[in-house]
Formats: structure tokens, sequence, C-alpha cells
């Protein structure tokens, strides 16, 4: 009789101390359930505020630049926007603004990409000398002009082939022929397949870089877009915000080490700017990338929102 007045004992706080663990389990549950839908709401309030905000200033800017040049050359020039504008991922501060400028029969097809260039920034400064000469520089590839607000657009000299667009390439040189909508259209497939939601996720993904890099580092908008069509291509995770942003940190912290090929035609690789493979400036963006995965992931385990707050200050 002692044993089994033991046992039932026993069996009691067994099964009282079970009944604890699934109720701490539920509230467990409970908690992360509204952890999660505060993070993905707050994701979703940081896209309205980057889906609001800049674009009617860089569709000015845009409509300016383009009257600037074509009131010199008239309709000789066609302008197409090949970057973060088109494909709707801008960020302001991180994102390239491209716009093509087709030349198209005039006294420049023949010349070569520097001479235009050199042209289009005078038109740009004499005819818009609100901008400081300074804010209008030549580079190898296109004339860049930085505004007050922050907007950057790059403006490409483009001529037109049968198969395709030659722009400028690093070496001041035409390139080989560039295909920009087939990476547009790429980006777009891979957008539909998970819900329309790796666009938006790019736009976060660029404002937690651009929050959170050192200045001394830099991830171009078009890299970045490339490092998104890596991660998601055949994604079989959870389509929310969070998780498909934490994905696609801590993927691209190791997808950056190495070159991506372009499959645009238009150089090598997408990111011949941070050098080979391993060199010190990926694995610096390396180490960046995993430090913001490893405080998303942090955030989830502690439930914390705030985190993720603090990473979009």
């Amino acid at each position: 009789m002692g044993g089994g007045s033991s046992s039932s004992g026993w069996s009691s706080s067994s099964s009282k101390a079970r009944i604890e663990s699934l109720l701490q389990q539920a509230s467990d549950d409970a908690d992360s359930s509204v952890y999660n839908s505060e993070v993905n709401s707050l994701l979703q309030d940081a896209l309205k505020k980057y889906n609001e905000r800049n674009i009617a200033a860089i569709n000015k800017h845009l409509e300016v630049l383009s009257k600037a040049i074509e009131k010199e050359i008239e309709d000789s020039v066609k302008l197409i926007f090949g970057g973060s504008v088109s494909k709707h991922t801008f960020v302001n501060g991180l994102s390239d603004i491209d716009t093509l400028v087709l030349i198209n029969k005039t006294s420049l097809e023949k010349s070569s990409p520097q001479e235009i260039l050199e042209y289009f920034a005078r038109r740009i400064r004499e005819r818009l000398p609100h901008i400081s000469k300074e804010n209008v520089s030549v580079g190898n590839m296109a004339v860049t002009v930085q505004y007050s607000d922050g907007c950057e657009v790059q403006i490409l000299p483009a001529i037109r082939t049968s198969s395709g667009f030659r722009i400028a390439d690093p070496e001041g040189k035409w390139s080989n022929v560039v295909r920009p909508k087939a990476f547009a259209q790429k980006l777009t497939t891979v957008n539909q397949e998970i819900s329309e939601k790796v666009v938006p996720v790019i736009k976060l993904f660029k404002a937690a870089v651009k929050s959170n890099f050192p200045k001394s580092l830099k991830l171009s908008g078009y890299h970045a877009e490339s490092l998104a069509i890596e991660a998601f291509n055949q994604y079989e995770g959870r389509r929310t915000y969070k998780d498909m942003l934490t994905h696609l940190c801590r993927s691209a912290s190791e997808r950056v080490k190495a070159p991506i090929k372009d499959k645009t035609g238009q150089s090598l690789h997408v990111d011949d700017y941070l050098g080979t493979e391993n060199s010190e400036q990926r694995m610096k963006i390396s180490s960046c990338l995993q430090r913001l995965a490893t405080r998303m992931e942090k955030g989830d385990k502690l439930n914390s929102k705030e985190e993720w707050q603090r990473l979009f200050e």
C-alpha cells in the first residue's frame, strides 16, 4: 500500500509538471506569434515609408536631367531607366538609378565613351546651374549627379546594336552588348515565384545595409539585387518579410565572398568593384552581413521587436 501511495503521488506530481510545461509552451507560442506579427508589421511600416518618399523627387530629377540633355541634341537621345527605379527596389542612399542615354544617329555616334561623358557633364552644368559643379562628376562609365536631398543619378551613354546596347566599360571603352531588361526580367520572375515579396525584401535589405554598414564599405544596388536573386532561387522557407530578410542577410554573407557573373553582359561580374574572391573588401562586407543576420536571429531568440527596430534607425 505504501508503495502504491508513493507511485500515485509521483504520478500526480508528474502530471502537474506536464501540464505546467504545456501551459508554458502555449504561452511561449503565443508570445512568439505576437512577436512575429509585430516585427512583420514593423517591416511593413518601414516599406511604406520607403515606397512613399523620394519617388516623386527622383522622377522630377530624371525629368529635369532629360530635358537638360535633350534640349541640346533634340530627338537623338532616348532615355531608358535601367536601374532601381524601374525595378521598384529603390532606397535612397544605396540604389543604382541608371539612366541609359541612347545615342542614335548624331554627331556623337562615333565619339568615344569618355568624350560623350564629358559632353553630357558640360551640358548638365550649363543647363542646371543650381547643381554645384562639384556634384556633377565624370567616371569611366557614367556621369554621376548628386542632389542635396541625397538622391544620386547615374547617366550612362549607350549605343544601339542589332543585338542590344553597348555602354562604357570600366576601362572607358565600349562594352560588350548589354541587356538590362534581361536582368530586370530575372528579378521579376524570382519575385513572382515567391508571392511578390522578393522586391520588398530587397528594399528592406538595402535599408538595413545603409543604416548599419560603415561609410567606408559600399554594396551597390545592382549587386544587392543579384545577391537576392541568388538567395531566393528555389527558396523554400517561410514567406514573411522577417524570415526572408534574415535568410537574405545570411545567404549574402557567404555569397558576397565570391564574384557573381553578370547575366546582362555589362561586365564579367556584377561585383568587380570588390575585387577577387575572398578579397579584403569582400570579407569586410561578409562580416557586416553576418552581424546583421546574427542580430536578427538574436531578436528571434529573445522575441525582441526592439532589436529589429534598431536595425533601421
